[in-house]
């Protein structure tokens, strides 16, 4: 195990709140593959609703409320197929995301969505974006290999410790 790696185990095994675990994968994720912003979206697919758990960017992306999941070309590939869902370009983004615009004035023009499954469902996205480009096939599979646990045990940690044990466990 590296340094990073076992940084990343020492924080997460020491969160006391959600956002340390989310901010502990966050750190490594920045590490690993590198990210301009990172945010986590929960997802309650029985509410059908989306909910932003942590972010990197506070102002721009606030840690509050809900939004509606639409079962579009994202969904399709995130939910049905469970897939990364990648964009690269800053019209990619646009044609999924209606905030394309805030993303692209924070430097940001590709994304990486990687979905999180514990016992058979999706529970949560971790979100990164970075310059136009920088989420290529192979710079993705790489990095999802070596990121893919840490993201469950992250996403465990913080519902267990925001009182969501059951659907974790």
């Amino acid at each position: 195990m590296n340094l990073v790696d076992a940084t990343y185990l020492d924080a997460v095994s020491e969160a006391d709140f959600p956002a340390a675990a989310w901010a502990a994968l966050e750190d490594l994720t920045g590490a690993v593959v590198g990210h301009k912003l990172f945010t986590v979206m929960t997802v309650d697919m029985v509410e059908g609703l989306a909910r932003r758990a942590y972010t990197s960017h506070p102002a721009e992306y606030p840690v509050s409320g809900t939004k509606p999941i639409h079962h579009d070309a994202w969904f399709e590939v995130v939910h049905v197929q469970r897939k990364s869902f990648i964009a690269n370009t800053i019209a990619d983004i646009a044609q999924i995301f209606p905030d394309y615009e805030l993303i692209a004035s924070l430097g940001c023009g590709s994304v990486w969505n990687l979905p999180v499954f514990l016992r058979g469902e999706l529970v949560a996205t971790i979100n990164m974006l970075h310059a136009e480009g920088h989420y290529t096939k192979e710079r993705v599979a790489a990095a999802e290999e070596r990121l893919a646990l840490p993201a469950r045990l992250a996403t465990a940690v913080a519902m267990i410790l925001d009182g969501k044990a059951e659907t974790a466990a």
